[in-house]
């Protein structure tokens, strides 16, 4: 049954209710199904990278009507598992799952052509099937016993999948697990009707794989009105009620059976949210031409994006398409092109919690060429333990590489004490889990630096080797209040006592990292024996995180990255060391005519420096 519902979804949804029937006596056996597996782990085309941050997830829908007695049509599918083949690779397509209604009747002609199509996917892309009410007698439940669909789609057609995890006794409900973006995913495929012995072999599953996200795939759960909004059906709100909201690793539910599409979001009995979609395409053009919605689930964006597309149309000349193919080939309305914001690591915490890398002994990240080490922990300086204490004037921040180099804080102008505290926040990467805290600002200026001893080594160092400096920084959210050229860290001094003709003002610093209006990294540096000044800009850094920033010079230019990404607005103008004037070395703010203005506005965590270029994977924060 696989229509538009009524408004309300009452009338026709109330004729379900008959087709939940009492266990059938004899389940079939995932032993005795007796069919040689179609899978074969050969054949692949294209690696898939369980890696990747970045991963698909395919979703196909009732295909019954291209599996329609002499009425079928296999072609659209066939073009739809040959274009995830190829994408396995280059779309780092993880897994394909079927909603159901795979055929219109679940005659023996039907099963066997549909099952035969299924081999071109074959040991090429782990997918998942389960029966809709089309595939089997649909007055009952999982208990139904053998039919058609279990013999060509049973739990021994999976068998040598490398992500099958299982089948209940009766061989209607699986389970896969899937490795991708450096996480296990188990995705259950349950009956289009559930008995109660099905759902406690699904409780089963999940209490057996406490720790791993789980995508549920059934045939029905929802229905949606003509603005994609959706709502549970009777049977769905059962599903529901018994199951999904009970368990908090179910984030995302996919079910076909009714048109239109549309998706809703419920909240489950842990307070956390569960995204409800209907997929169903089987009323638009031949049958929905075996159309796919790709699910592109990104853990660095922290979203999922969504397109709906037929590949079998989208193959075709595009001179040659008719008028309804062209029409139908590609669905861009809101219930079918639409991005989901999901904070993976938020959504996940209660049964995965993520496991942060501890910290790092100053020892392990002071390699070779060293010149400099700061960081705000017990080992680097004092005050630290309490979220918000005051780091008062005259703290001492140490150079754990024992050189010299050690730190003093001093507030700048009249501040007030609170301008400078000590926070446990720290990049997940970052050696050191502590920063400090500066609240620095315009009108009136005020803030708090961390300065060199006038005697310090790092205050004449010419880096003409070449140099790296490292800092981790984040930006307040909401970033509130006049902030603009807010410096993060420089040398002190005049460009123009250097004998410096070329910059803005002879009364900028000969070196220094600041944040311009727009929040752009802006990074400026007076070389040796050249009368220039290359500056680097970045884009808008983000608020509200945490980044690795990075400074590299090889001895001819200077390339700055943010998180292991090169910005592009680095100048290719020759530039060789620093021309430093014995002045001190700074954190927190920059001069300009030897005075401070406003100081920093954000955390910054550990700061290294270095006397030669390294490579994005010798970071504190090693980037491939």
């Amino acid at each position: 049954m696989d229509h538009h519902p009524e408004p309300g979804g009452v009338g026709r949804r109330a004729l379900l209710q008959a087709a939940i029937a009492a266990p059938v006596a004899a389940a079939a056996s995932t032993t005795a199904l007796g069919a040689t597996p179609a899978y074969a782990s050969s054949n692949r085309p294209g690696r898939f990278d369980e890696d990747s941050p970045r991963f698909a997830v395919a979703v196909l829908p009732d295909t019954q009507y291209l599996f329609d007695e002499d009425s079928s049509d296999p072609a659209p599918l066939r073009e739809t598992f040959r274009y995830l083949v190829e994408e396995r690779k280059s779309g780092n397509v993880a897994f394909m799952t079927h909603l159901g209604d795979v055929t219109e009747h679940g005659s023996e002609h039907e099963i066997e052509l549909a099952g035969d199509t299924f081999r071109s996917i074959d040991g090429k892309v782990p997918y998942s099937v389960l029966a809709g009410n089309h595939d089997i007698r649909s007055s009952t439940d999982d208990q139904r016993g053998d039919s058609a669909y279990l013999r060509a789609f049973g739990p021994h057609r999976f068998a040598k999948a490398p992500t099958f995890g299982g089948a209940s006794p009766d061989g209607y409900n699986s389970y896969h697990v899937v490795h991708a973006a450096g996480r296990r995913w188990l995705v259950l495929a349950l009956d289009w009707r559930i008995s109660d012995r099905g759902l406690g072999w699904a409780q089963g599953v999940i209490d057996a794989n406490r720790t791993l996200p789980v995508i549920l795939t059934t045939h029905e759960l929802a229905w949606a009105d003509d603005s994609g909004q959706a709502y549970l059906s009777d049977y769905g709100q059962r599903l529901w009620d018994r199951f999904v909201r009970r368990n908090d690793q179910i984030f995302l539910t996919l079910n076909g059976h009714y048109w239109p599409p549309g998706r809703t979001v419920l909240k489950n009995d842990a307070g956390n949210e569960v995204h409800v979609h209907i997929t169903n395409y089987q009323d638009r053009y031949y049958g929905g031409a075996a159309m796919i919605r790709l699910y592109t689930f990104d853990l660095v964006r922290k979203v999922i994006d969504v397109e709906t597309f037929s590949p079998w149309l989208l193959a075709r000349d595009p001179g040659r398409r008719a008028p309804l193919e062209a029409e139908t080939l590609e669905l861009t309305g809101p219930a079918d092109r639409f991005s989901l914001e999901i904070d993976f690591d938020e959504r996940f915490k209660g049964f995965a919690p993520r496991l942060l890398p501890a910290p790092r002994p100053a020892a392990a990240v002071m390699p070779k060429g060293t010149v400099a080490y700061w960081r705000f922990d017990e080992s680097g300086i004092q005050g630290t333990g309490r979220d918000g204490g005051v780091i008062a004037d005259g703290t001492v921040a140490r150079d754990l590489t024992g050189r010299g180099n050690d730190l003093t804080v001093g507030r700048l102008h009249s501040s007030s004490p609170e301008v400078l505290t000590w926070s446990s926040g720290h990049h997940e990467g970052q050696p050191a889990h502590a920063s400090l805290r500066f609240d620095g600002g315009k009108n009136p200026d005020r803030g708090a630096v961390l300065r060199t001893a006038a005697n310090a080594p790092i205050n004449s160092t010419k880096f003409e080797s070449g140099y790296t400096i490292e800092a981790f920084v984040k930006l307040p959210e909401p970033f509130e209040g006049d902030h603009a050229w807010m410096g993060i860290l420089s040398w002190e001094g005049r460009n123009g006592d250097a004998g410096k003709t070329s910059g803005w003002s002879p009364d900028e610093p000969t070196c220094s990292l600041n944040l311009s209006p727009e929040r752009f990294l802006q990074y400026v540096v007076y070389p040796l024996h050249r009368d220039a000044d290359p500056t680097s800009w970045s884009h808008a850094l983000p608020i509200g995180r945490w980044m690795h920033i990075a400074v590299v010079n090889d001895k001819r230019r200077t390339v700055i990255y943010v998180d292991g990404s090169k910005i592009a607005r680095n100048p290719t103008q020759e530039s060789n060391g620093i021309t430093t004037l014995g002045k001190p070395f700074t954190i927190g703010g920059t001069q300009f005519a030897e005075q401070y203005g406003q100081g920093f506005y954000g955390w910054i965590g550990d700061v290294r420096i270095m006397s030669r270029a390294l490579s994005p994977r010798e970071f504190l924060v090693p980037f491939a």
